[in-house]
């Protein structure tokens, strides 16, 4: 057993937004329209798969954007037309540049929400055309590459603006700039079955390339004050949020431009996916084991043929920052489920509805000019306010309101890591802890 020891123990704040418990559905997006004078915008999602669909729906049923859907798959177009037929649907390859440039011609801006190794070429083709760039992608190379398209660009480029990163990284610097000294700031996010059934306690609800993607890259960290690159897969910890008995591992991505921004002002900065107990471990035997981090494509066709989809999921958030304020040391901490739910009449998952309200939310506050209108824009220059309260970003709030915890400077525990865990106080939840 581990010997008591005697440490500092920050003051724990819940930062949980005190609004409506409903997340909002079609007909309140639309009775919330654009902060603007301007006519409709229109607005073109280049994919129309899980995630591509869903910001499809949300945007042109809020009734400020014109959407047109493009795919080189004519079924998942057909989906559109059949469930969106106000929206206008196009068929086009997204290698083909000259394709896209005629297909984007006149739009106000284009949402990259498709396979991530396209992005660039859409990115070059959004230049070219004069149409604000935004992308989901966590791909480290690829947001390299935008982010020198961006350079004289004289429309916005904002790409990883989803939910990790995107959410995740809006939430952790809001939590960041809030102290006077920024110690530790930890990231995790879960995209997770509401019940698992298989060995690895997983189901595919979203791309299938862009989850190995993030298991095989190097992922970067800051530790000593000093930015890194770590593997992925490695510094496992296990975590209970909202009951959720949870693991967590290094990916790669999650932190988009966070670590860069805040280079030599925090002591650690780390970004972990949250998956349930054993996962990480047979990630390990496949991709090293067996040799598959060097044939993704081979992987991905397994998982495919042998991991069902599920429209059943959750999504657990869980943002935690440590540092001084006003002569005090404090915690303080987002930590949220989010479940899927009908919207408009059609169910949709937890990962669709958070990625979607992610880049959806950074479109309107782009097209309402709180956001930079040229060059490259991280997520950090998102406000949390203005997100948060947004029609789209209201789907990350909850009712509960922010509850203040304080304790003494100075205390003795057992089997501690050197915080304090979390409570949340005179509130219907079950604690939440990650250490």
């Amino acid at each position: 057993s581990r010997e008591s020891s005697t440490f500092a123990i920050p003051e724990t704040f819940w930062l949980i937004s005190p609004l409506s418990s409903r997340p909002p559905d079609c007909k309140a997006l639309a009775e919330h329209p654009l902060d603007t004078e301007m006519s409709l915008r229109k607005v073109a999602v280049m994919g129309s798969g899980k995630i591509g669909r869903a910001c499809a729906f949300f945007l042109q049923k809020s009734g400020s954007y014109d959407v047109t859907s493009l795919d080189a798959s004519a079924s998942n177009l057909e989906w559109v037309g059949n469930n969106l037929p106000e929206a206008t649907t196009k068929q086009v390859s997204f290698d083909d540049a000259n394709a896209m440039a005629k297909a984007l011609q006149g739009h106000d801006a284009v949402l990259a929400a498709g396979p991530f190794w396209y992005n660039p070429l859409i990115a070059e083709v959004c230049k070219k055309v004069g149409a604000h760039y935004l992308d989901l992608t966590e791909d480290v190379a690829v947001t390299q590459k935008v982010k020198e398209l961006a350079e004289g660009a004289s429309t916005a480029f904002i790409p990883q603006c989803g939910l990790a990163p995107g959410f995740i990284t809006i939430t952790g610097y809001n939590l960041a700039k809030s102290f006077d000294k920024v110690h530790d700031l930890r990231l995790r996010v879960g995209a997770l079955p509401r019940f698992p059934s298989n060995a690895l306690k997983y189901n595919l609800t979203w791309s299938t390339s862009g989850l190995i993607n993030e298991y095989i890259q190097p992922c970067e960290a800051i530790v000593g004050g000093e930015l890194i690159s770590v593997p992925p897969l490695e510094h496992l910890e296990h975590c209970t949020i909202e009951g959720l008995e949870l693991e967590s591992f290094n990916t790669s991505g999650g932190l988009g431009t966070l670590a860069e921004t805040l280079k030599g002002q925090i002591g650690t900065l780390d970004y972990k996916t949250l998956r349930f107990p054993g996962h990480r471990d047979i990630l390990k035997l496949l991709l090293h084991d067996l040799g598959y981090a060097k044939d993704p494509e081979g992987l991905g066709k397994v998982f495919e043929r042998s991991i069902p989809a599920t429209d059943q999921d959750q999504v657990a958030v869980f943002v935690s920052c440590t540092g001084d304020k006003d002569g005090r040391l404090l915690e303080r901490t987002y930590a949220k489920v989010l479940n899927h739910r009908e919207i408009g009449g059609l169910n949709w998952t937890a990962i669709q509805i958070t990625t979607a309200s992610g880049i959806c939310s950074v479109l309107d506050l782009l097209m309402e000019g709180k956001l930079p209108q040229k060059g490259f824009v991280r997520n950090e220059e998102v406000d949390w306010d203005d997100f948060i309260n947004n029609r789209f970003g209201a789907n990350y709030a909850d009712s509960v309101q922010t509850v203040t915890k304080t304790t003494k400077r100075t205390n003795t525990l057992n089997g501690t890591r050197g915080h304090a865990r979390p409570e949340l106080l005179h509130v219907e939840k079950p604690k939440t802890m990650c250490a």
